[in-house]
């Protein structure tokens, strides 16, 4: 499909209409908390939750090395305890930013302090993470590598905070907390064959134990919270790793795999351009022929997360790869980067082609709190579904998509090093 069509055509249908965000900002979120505040109590024994069910922990990063480590339990819904997990159905379930902040409202993160490397540090003798499977940090491992939610029961020191954490870009919010005594198992774990393999070769480099893994139809979310508990890597370089440093890292470290998978295959032969949109976020994809190179240029409102200010200047920052990689730390757009490269490297890796591409993300002010960067993966990874428009040339295409933004074509130009025409990688030379 020609690409202007491609554009003129873009008119929300069914599905994309149930996952809008609706365009006034919701505070019910306080009246969800009231509620966790009464099931909270309909289900405290004492000082204890008992039947508590845990689909997912948490590994905070505050004072780090010594950081708080909790389990995430819905209060008063253990059977649906599957769906408070963050992953790609809430994605396909339509999840609007209401729908994200009840089920986050709706878990109770009960944590204790614990140090990356050892439970404890009182004393020298203390065993290390990948010894500890006893204790709170113990539980909290086999909630980690369990392939189901796990049932416990839970010993509180106090009562929660009810106060929300909306999050950040890259971690989903945080609910009501509470200081944890002690936690027990009520059974024992299912833990997948792959995951056990990982825990048992103690030289396995984490890198590799993460690729393996989603090798074996594990998704990054599950290959996160395994990472986030201490139980992948070599034995003695185990380590508790706060949640949204595991996000991150394995996003990076399955991107990496793919780029490599796709390094000597054939480049697409059209330029394509694909579009997604959710929670008020909108998302171009343009794909040419040539070898592997990859930019993020964001564009975000006034009155949108990380631009506050209703009264300023859309804010525009970028980051971008050549054929090789990087070799540091995208500081520019942060875990968005890498959650988007991941969705177009396992496209192309699914067709067995690569490709130059450059994503562009317009954050519009309906997007009013961050839900986490599961947000900016899910939809990079669903804007491959359906038909995408074609251009003659790459810059033809993003000089139209750029009269759909709300920045000019010199603005972008001057930010995206793809979009201008300045990165080009050595291959070009040689042929």
């Amino acid at each position: 499909m020609r690409l202007d069509d491609y554009i003129e055509e873009l008119e929300p249908d069914e599905e994309a209409e149930r996952r809008r965000l609706a365009k006034e900002k919701s505070y019910a979120i306080t009246d969800h908390l009231e509620e966790f505040e009464r099931r909270f109590d309909d289900a405290l024994s004492g000082d204890t939750l008992v039947g508590s069910t845990a689909p997912s922990i948490f590994v905070g990063r505050s004072n780090y090395p010594d950081i708080p480590v909790g389990v995430l339990s819905p209060v008063g819904d253990e059977d649906d305890a599957e769906e408070y997990v963050t992953d790609g159905n809430w994605y396909q379930q339509g999840y609007a930013i209401d729908d994200v902040l009840q089920r986050r409202t709706g878990l109770l993160n009960s944590n204790k302090r614990a140090n990356v490397d050892s439970p404890a540090i009182a004393s020298r003798l203390t065993p290390s993470v990948h010894d500890t499977w006893d204790g709170f940090v113990g539980v909290q491992r086999e909630v980690a590598i369990a392939g189901n939610p796990v049932d416990l029961e839970i010993g509180l020191d106090d009562t929660p905070d009810l106060g929300l954490d909306v999050g950040t870009d890259v971690a989903t919010p945080r609910g009501p907390r509470a200081n944890a005594r002690n936690a027990e198992l009520r059974e024992n774990p299912y833990v997948p064959k792959p995951v056990k393999k990982t825990l048992e070769d103690d030289d396995w480099q984490a890198q590799g134990a993460m690729t393996y893994l989603y090798r074996r139809g594990f998704d990054v979310y599950e290959i996160n919270s395994i990472l986030s508990a201490g139980a992948l890597g070599e034995t003695e370089q185990r380590r508790l790793v706060p949640t949204r440093w595991s996000i991150t890292a394995v996003d990076d470290t399955v991107g990496q795999f793919l780029r490599g998978r796709i390094r000597t295959e054939q480049s697409i032969d059209e330029v394509q351009v694909w579009a997604n949109e959710y929670m008020g976020n909108r998302y171009w994809v343009v794909l040419a022929p040539g070898t592997w190179e990859f930019e993020l240029v964001e564009m975000k409102a006034p009155g949108s997360i990380w631009n506050p200010n209703s009264d300023g200047d859309i804010w525009l920052q970028s980051a971008s790869e050549g054929y090789e990689g990087r070799t540091s730390y995208v500081e520019e757009t942060a875990g968005a980067y890498y959650a988007a490269r991941l969705g177009v490297l396992e496209y192309l890796e699914s067709i067995g082609r690569q490709a130059k591409c450059l994503v562009l993300r317009e954050v519009s002010d309906d997007y009013w709190a961050p839900v986490g960067v599961w947000q900016v993966r899910e939809s990079v990874r669903n804007a491959f579904d359906g038909q995408y428009g074609e251009a003659e040339t790459f810059h033809e295409a993003v000089a139209e998509i750029a009269t759909q933004l709300p920045v000019s074509h010199a603005r972008l130009q001057r930010k995206s090093e793809l979009a201008a025409g300045l990165q080009t990688n050595l291959n070009a030379f040689s042929q």
